[in-house]
């Protein structure tokens, strides 16, 4: 115990003396929590629109305006022809194309229905697929105003109505921030904890502090938790200095308890600080650290239900994302921060982070090796 109170001693003093990790756990998280969440926004908004519209008609007018009014478009072109507005989805000042054919208000009073055209630019396929479908849902709503126009109301109307109810449970304004914060507070703390911890025995190699620790009697395990105990604790501080900032800016506090987000972090912590001293005990130089470490943080962060459903994954990245501690880690901190789950309804996600960090701080201990 005595030695490691020394390793302990040691790696504190040796970090705050490095103005850059101070800047990386104090400052990093700070701005991230301040910006991305502004930034990784779901909503499509300004969407750029050309219209074609053949009809020149009240009906055509009366649909533009809606959609215009409705704040997700702005109208970017109105050509005579397809050609004409097709040239500005080319030169990328516009998104969307909506065509009105000619016969557009005739066939809607007379047939009851009519047809209209839209293109997208699908280079981006994410702007392109929600802008057509909130074009869509717009055009349905006029639809249903226009029928409710027409329609003549008895005392006892006969056609038949079906009134939908719906209810968002959790999150029922649907803010986004208060999906993708806790996410995003999950990657921050990945990134200080696996970053700091790969480069951690790298940094000793370099300075060739390591051979003066290797000719010691000090023993590997109480080496890899003298590395390990100070990150740990940082990367507590961490995660609540997110917690102030999440519920300072946003005004987001967890339905549940704050002792299971902090046992289950903890536990991850263990995970993620074993996986980055494992890097480290076979990387030759920091740069290679980085390398390594840079590499699979984008798969645990492309792969870890952030941004896509892994419910929507093929297959094969679900298997991957079985191995993947991050995507454990954002679905606790979903469940407890917006449902108020307690320890026991993430209990086999505490099992799995438990047998990650049993195994990958084992794996670290054995990698190590002491050279005399």
């Amino acid at each position: 115990m005595r030695t490691l109170k020394f390793l302990l001693q040691k790696e504190f003093r040796q970090i705050f003396r490095d103005p850059s990790i101070i800047r990386l756990i104090f400052i990093m998280p700070v701005m991230q929590l301040m910006i991305l969440p502004w930034a990784a926004d779901y909503e499509m908004k300004n969407i750029k629109l050309g219209v074609i519209d053949h009809d020149h008609s009240d009906y055509s007018r009366k649909l533009i305006s809606t959609i215009t009014a409705s704040g997700y478009f702005i109208l970017n072109d109105y050509a005579a022809t397809f050609n004409q507005s097709f040239s500005e989805i080319e030169k990328d000042h516009s998104d969307i194309i909506l065509e009105i054919p000619a016969s557009f208000e005739k066939n809607l009073v007379k047939q009851s229905e009519a047809t209209l055209f839209i293109a997208g630019n699908a280079i981006n396929g994410v702007k392109a697929n929600l802008g057509s479908l909130y074009l869509r849902t717009i055009i349905n709503d006029f639809n249903q105003t226009v029928r409710m126009d027409w329609i003549q109301v008895p005392r006892f109307s006969p056609e038949t109505q079906v009134e939908v109810r719906s209810s968002n449970w959790f999150n029922p304004l649907m803010n986004y921030k208060y999906f993708m914060v806790p996410g995003i507070l999950v990657i921050l703390l990945t990134m200080v904890g696996s970053n700091l911890t790969a480069m951690n025995i790298v940094k000793e190699k370099e300075i060739g502090t390591i051979e003066q620790i290797n000719v010691t009697p000090i023993k590997k395990y109480h080496f890899i938790l003298g590395k390990l105990i100070p990150f740990w604790i940082l990367g507590l501080f961490v995660l609540t200095l997110g917690f102030i900032i999440a519920r300072l800016v946003y005004g987001i506090s967890p339905l549940g308890s704050f002792v299971t987000i902090y046992i289950f972090a903890g536990v991850y912590l263990l995970a993620v600080l074993g996986l980055g001293l494992l890097i480290s005990t076979y990387a030759a130089t920091q740069q290679q650290a980085m390398l390594i470490s840079f590499f699979i943080m984008m798969i645990f962060i492309l792969l870890g239900g952030l941004y896509t459903s892994i419910d929507s994954m093929p297959e094969w990245a679900k298997w991957i994302t079985r191995f993947n501690p991050v995507s454990y880690f954002i679905e606790v901190m979903r469940m407890v921060v917006l449902k108020g789950s307690s320890l026991y309804d993430i209990r086999k996600q505490l099992l799995v982070m438990g047998v990650f960090a049993v195994v990958l701080n084992g794996w670290a201990v054995v990698s190590y090796r002491k050279r005399s």
